[in-house]
């Protein structure tokens, strides 16, 4: 028997395709440190001491006034402070609205003048009708 002779195909190459890497997505991944809370329970050790804390505090500043011997005691700076901006901005804000409605204010008045004069002048009509 003789061999079967099967014809080879004329290929062509094949085209060179460049790779393209792609690379795995990431990301940051967010981290916190565990806040450790204790018991409610939680007591000291009976060997450990306890510690005295005693913090005096400074006697706040006076003002002594001569004449009717008096001492005063004068308020912090920041007390001060928070005061006499609360009061510009009173003043101030006062001031800016007053201006701002008075005109409006007297107008009102004086159309509710005139309504209450021609409800007092109706009102002074009809006593004369009925009078007569």
């Amino acid at each position: 028997m003789e061999p079967i002779h099967l014809p080879t195909p004329n290929l062509p190459k094949p085209l060179d395709i460049p790779q393209m890497d792609l690379k795995e997505p990431w990301t940051m991944v967010p981290s916190y440190r565990p806040m450790v809370i204790p018991p409610a329970d939680l007591e000291a050790p009976e060997e450990v001491k306890k510690e005295e804390k005693k913090e005096e505090q400074p006697e706040p500043p006076k003002l002594k006034i001569p004449v009717i011997d008096i001492q005063m005691p004068i308020p912090e700076t920041a007390v001060v402070v928070t005061a006499v901006t609360t009061a510009v901005v009173a003043v101030a804000t006062t001031t800016v609205t007053q201006s701002l409605f008075e005109p409006i204010k007297k107008k009102v008045q004086k159309q509710l003048q005139a309504k209450i004069n021609k409800w007092k002048e109706k009102r002074k009509q009809k006593k004369d009708s009925s009078e007569s």
